[in-house]
């Protein structure tokens, strides 16, 4: 039987005694020194122990700490008070473990004590009744937020989602509970609108876990960043490269909800291009002109890594120059097409790997519907049937939940042939290593993903596979 000792005053410690002797099971012995009998609870089971003095006397308390206690609990209404018991204990015991409510924000520093802050107990617990708050476990775990309940609203990316498909770094969804049920977590499951996550993990992982999960469609670039950018290198490219990127960059962010465009122009040139990137300079569009960096990865990587960016805008032949930089970005990359972007009608989506198009399918979907784009899922490779029948009937419930229709193209032959033609495509496909291979080794695959290539004339949105 352990031996605890309490030190209470006032009305609130009245409380916590109540509680206490409520849910004790007679395994512990409790030792309470009190002011007065007027925080004493009525009940006085007999593994309770009461004594009436001042705690801030040494000498009476040396008397009680002839025990060894296990734990001690001070909850006193004065500071002065605390602060005395506090030195007293400490005098008399190095080692035993203090549990101590703070009102005044102590500064005490001691690997020993635990510290319970009042009022940000109170200010958390009022927060978590405000709709659309995360809410975490206080008083199981560590209490600092590694278990957090996350509601679905209907119209977040998680919705339709099979847990097998979110990737689940340092956290991970427990249980589901759906309609006042509990469900385990399995692999299959799929999340439905308005469920609620039982999240366990990482309390910073989390938080972000949390706004994902709360991002509604018609927020792209976000969750990735806020801003687009585009790089203008004149050393390398010729005036109508320049205004043709500078163009459908303009398009993509008058279009989607982009808080700002970012331009970086190196190795600046005299001339009309020059003149004409120079007077876009606005308040939503942010003119970078750099005189001493030459190389366009080191520009790029630099400015990815210290801006809050969401999509990068590029040319074809940078794409393929500095795939693997963009790559390392983590970024959604819009490699840009022959034909302007604003001839731009369907999204179309080929792949072999059913999982990662269902978790980048609330990007494509969000991007369609800004861009007012028609989808196009195209089914090919029979091998893997039971994967795509799985992906067919997630689209089609993100089509109804959305009011987006998708066209499920099914074909026997290679759906590249019939795309390669058509000039009005952006196509959808995971940023995934295999985007990264070479384009001649690539050419005898029959993976859509290496063969990006062939499609190298159209738009093509490459999404990062990390959620």
């Amino acid at each position: 039987m352990k031996k605890i000792l309490i030190i209470a005053d006032g009305i609130l410690a009245k409380q916590f005694l109540e509680r206490v002797i409520e849910s004790e099971a007679g395994e512990n012995s409790y030792y309470v020194i009190t002011y007065n009998q007027e925080t004493l609870p009525k009940k006085r089971p007999e593994n309770f122990k009461f004594f009436e003095f001042d705690p801030t006397s040494f000498e009476k308390l040396s008397i009680i700490l002839n025990e060894q206690f296990f734990h001690i609990m001070i909850l006193l209404s004065n500071e002065l008070d605390v602060k005395v018991t506090y030195k007293n204990i400490r005098a008399l015991d190095k080692r035993v473990q203090i549990v101590l409510m703070d009102r005044w924000d102590m500064q005490i520093e001691d690997k020993r004590l635990f510290k319970l802050n009042s009022r940000d107990i109170l200010a958390t617990r009022f927060k978590d009744y405000l709709p659309g708050m995360p809410v975490v476990a206080q008083n199981v775990g560590l209490g600092i937020g590694e278990i957090m309940e996350i509601s679905v609203p209907i119209g977040s990316s998680y919705v339709y989602r099979h847990l097998a498909s979110i990737q689940q770094n340092k956290w991970k969804i427990a249980a589901v509970y759906r309609a006042n049920n509990l469900i385990l977590a399995r692999p299959t499951l799929m999340i439905m609108p308005n469920d609620v996550l039982l999240a366990i993990g990482d309390p910073k992982v989390l938080q972000s876990v949390f706004r994902s999960v709360k991002q509604e469609l018609g927020q792209f670039p976000a969750p990735f960043g806020s801003s687009i950018y585009c790089l203008v290198d004149m050393l390398h490219m010729n005036e109508k490269e320049i205004n043709t990127l500078i163009n459908d960059a303009l398009l993509l962010h008058s279009k989607l909800n982009s808080k700002k465009l970012h331009v970086k122009v190196i190795n600046p040139t005299i001339s009309r291009a020059f003149d004409k990137i120079k007077s876009y300079r606005n308040n939503h569009i942010n003119i970078m002109i750099d005189y001493f960096e030459t190389v366009a990865h080191k520009a790029l990587k630099a400015d990815t890594e210290k801006m809050d960016i969401g999509l990068i805008v590029v040319m074809n032949n940078f794409f393929q120059k500095n795939r693997h930089t963009l790559f390392n970005c983590k970024l959604p990359v819009l490699k840009m097409g022959k034909l302007g972007f604003a001839s731009l009608k369907e999204g179309v989506i080929l792949s072999n790997d059913a999982e990662e198009i269902e978790k980048e399918s609330s990007v494509i979907f969000d991007v369609a519907k800004q861009l007012s784009l028609d989808i196009k899922l195209y089914m090919y490779d029979p091998e893997s049937l039971g994967e795509k029948n799985n992906l067919v009937e997630h689209f089609d419930n993100l089509s109804k939940l959305f009011g987006r229709d998708v066209d499920v193209i099914r074909s026997e032959k290679n759906p590249l042939l019939k795309l390669k033609n058509k000039d009005y495509i952006v196509q959808f496909l995971p940023f995934s290593t295999k985007v990264l291979e070479s384009n001649f080794f690539s050419i005898f695959s029959t993976d859509m993903e290496k063969l990006h290539f062939k499609l190298a004339n159209n738009y093509q949105l490459f999404i990062p596979t990390t959620v």
